[in-house]
């Protein structure tokens, strides 16, 4: 059974849950999210409590069943305190800038490279050389910082390029330090 499946998820003041057949929609003070599930669990709202529990005994359900209860429960976590992922530019140049809404970022290319908030991410810039993006979907936050360092990712040699700010590149020796 399930470790993290079978425990119950508190839903914290100022959040309204809805359950209808399987679809939980939750709402809080940054937003509103809504998710269909799987039919084969039974999703529960008791005391401010969210239960998840299994309706067959399958082996489908049961590698389902902690994710279903994970997701539910970043969703309570996406509406009340929010997701960010930190990127850090590292490289002669590279630098970011907020135009309006859109990102704008150099790096070392021809061109600035411009990247449009997808609905529900805002960016933030606490210096030209950090990007925040935040939002209240976990997925839909590291897919975004994910696109974004797809366009630089760093190298091994010097450590030029886009990284996460937990992140730490393995360097490599150059041609001149081996003997």
């Amino acid at each position: 059974m399930s470790r993290i499946g079978k425990l119950p998820i508190n839903v914290p003041s100022g959040v309204d849950i809805k359950i209808d057949n399987n679809l939980v929609i939750v709402k809080g003070p940054k937003g509103e999210m809504k998710r269909q599930f799987d039919s084969k669990f039974k999703i529960e709202l008791e005391d401010s409590k969210i239960k998840v529990s299994k309706i067959s005994d399958t082996k489908e359900s049961g590698s389902l069943y902690g994710l279903t209860r994970t997701l539910i429960n970043n969703m309570v976590l996406g509406v009340t305190e929010g997701f960010k992922k930190i990127l850090i530019l590292e490289g002669v140049g590279y630098r970011a800038q907020l135009q309006g809404k859109k990102l704008v970022i150099s790096l070392g290319y021809s061109h600035p490279v411009e990247i449009h908030p997808v609905e529900g991410i805002t960016f933030e810039l606490p210096t030209a050389s950090q990007i925040v993006v935040n939002g209240t979907d976990k997925d839909l936050v590291g897919q975004v910082a994910a696109n974004i360092r797809a366009w630089r990712v760093p190298e091994p040699y010097k450590g030029k390029g886009i990284r996460y700010s937990n992140e730490h590149i393995r360097r490599k020796e150059g041609k001149t330090g081996k003997k």
